[in-house]
């Protein structure tokens, strides 16, 4: 059984990152932002409580989101681990997962703001799978881009605005330090540089880690 958890700062490829090794190693890929943004979708009573906390780029209270990750873990569908992203994002919420759970590794994608900046600015999402593709403009994309995956229609992601993506960015840059201070002290914590491509980071990650390589899309 194997156990990660993914950090970084908005646009460093969390999610990519993560459905790479929850695809190859059988794992169950928990994406805590993307839990949220479904429940906003769904029009859910927790959707009401963090749709406008979600669109401002404020983080949602911690009580909510340590339920939300409780909840999902609880039902132990994770018969050969997990890798989850979008959490923790400060240090309390690493002391809640640090008392209750054990992990591999804690894989931290270290990205610089203006690379982060142009990289959420132009990333579009599949309407029906919910890939996350970044060929677009940071001002939109083409009339009628379709999904490379399934063919779906991509659009622009709610909270991947301006006056959001800077609220976010100011967050993880006075969290990050401390989220990994808390998970060094059990944990195994490693760096990597998120600034190349994807396949790139996936085969430094499974090469530090001592992980079979990764299999042909």
């Amino acid at each position: 059984m194997r156990k990660y958890v993914i950090v970084g700062v908005q646009g460093s490829g969390k999610g990519t990152q993560s459905m790479l090794l929850a695809r190859d190693l059988g794992l169950v890929h928990i994406a805590v932002g993307a839990i949220f943004r479904r429940h906003v979708d769904d029009r859910t009573k927790l959707g009401a409580r963090v749709r406008d906390v979600i669109a401002a780029g404020e983080l949602v209270e911690d009580d909510v989101t340590e339920a939300v990750v409780r909840d999902r873990l609880e039902l132990h569908d994770w018969n050969h681990g997990f890798v989850i992203d979008g959490f923790p994002r400060n240090r309390h919420q690493a002391e809640f997962f640090l008392e209750r759970y054990d992990i591999d590794a804690v894989i931290h994608l270290d990205l610089p703001g203006d690379e982060a900046r142009r990289r959420v600015l132009a990333r579009r999402v599949c309407a029906e799978c919910g890939a996350t593709e970044h060929g677009g403009t940071a001002h939109g994309v083409a009339g009628g881009a379709r999904c490379e995956a399934c063919g779906g229609e991509l659009i622009g992601r709610t909270d991947d605005t301006e006056e959001s993506l800077a609220e976010r960015l100011r967050l993880h840059r006075e969290n990050i330090d401390s989220v990994l201070d808390a998970f060094r002290r059990k944990e195994r914590v490693l760096t990597f540089d998120a600034s190349p491509g994807v396949d790139a980071v996936q085969r430094e990650i499974r090469r530090v880690l001592d992980l079979p390589p990764p299999s042909r899309p």
